[in-house]
């Protein structure tokens, strides 16, 4: 948790909720990658393919993915509610992405109550591996807070750690990842070149659902799969300028107070 000074002053923010939705999306969008026409290829797709990265069999493995995307699609769909517990089940496994989405809403009261020191205590969460952007919104929480909050933020945020930070959350993950890779799931469609062939879709893997085929080396890249590269790779992604870009939270605005305070 962060121990910077109490900054004075706690205004409760606000913003249209359409400006809010393009800055969510863009923030969850950061390692989705872009929808691509679906159709069955020659050859095997190369690495980060988007077909891979949202195909069934690789979602089913990676729940930090799914359960960001379903955050996403609840979100844009209106689903507020909903949105918040795909987010809160996305960051049980480690996601960052998910950690911050959901630091957002509790901020903006999108799908329950403004919960403002929670927010700080999950934004603060979001940004333990020290990503830039991540930090900086910390600290435009931070200085938000009234010194009361700010207080009970640093007391949330025990209970926060306790259960969602790395090294609680990413064994889950990483025990997923074990499981899917012992089972070795896809639907296989024989050997080329000693390598095997897998076909990949979007739903449950049958002869009309192949959509792509891919080379097992490339769909069982260790990147996808191994901890360590696969943390390393998510990092990357995280921290690059180009994806920093697509983040315009903008600054807060208070709110007029309510009446009688």
């Amino acid at each position: 948790m962060n121990n910077t000074k109490a900054v004075s002053g706690g205004p409760r923010m606000h913003r249209a909720r359409s400006s809010r939705l393009v800055a969510l999306a863009g923030l969850l969008l950061v390692v989705l990658g872009a929808p691509r026409a679906l159709a069955i290829q020659p050859d095997s797709l190369l690495l980060d393919d988007p077909r891979i990265l949202n195909s069934h069999g690789f979602l089913a493995s990676h729940p930090d993915q799914r359960y960001r995307r379903l955050g996403l699609q609840a979100y844009e769909g209106g689903h507020l509610r909903q949105a918040r517990d795909y987010y809160r089940m996305g960051a049980r496994y480690a996601d960052k992405l998910s950690q911050a989405a959901y630091a957002e809403m509790l901020w903006n009261g999108e799908g329950g109550s403004v919960d403002q020191p929670a927010a700080y205590a999950w934004m603060d969460l979001a940004a333990e591996r020290g990503t830039t952007w991540l930090l900086a919104k910390r600290e435009q929480y931070w200085k938000a807070l009234s010194p009361a909050q700010q207080q009970q933020a640093l007391q949330i945020g025990q209970t926060v750690y306790a259960e969602y930070r790395d090294a609680v959350a990413r064994p889950r993950l990483e025990r997923e990842l074990r499981v899917a890779l012992k089972g070795q799931t896809g639907s296989h469609l024989g050997a080329s070149n000693n390598r095997l062939k897998i076909c990949i879709g979007p739903g449950e893997p049958t002869p009309n659902s192949c959509r792509a085929v891919v080379s097992s080396d490339i769909y069982y890249h260790k990147r996808f799969w191994q901890p360590d590269a696969y943390w390393d790779w998510q990092d990357q992604l995280l921290a690059s300028p180009d994806r920093q870009g697509q983040v315009q939270v903008g600054d807060p605005q208070a709110l007029p107070p309510a009446s009688g305070q």
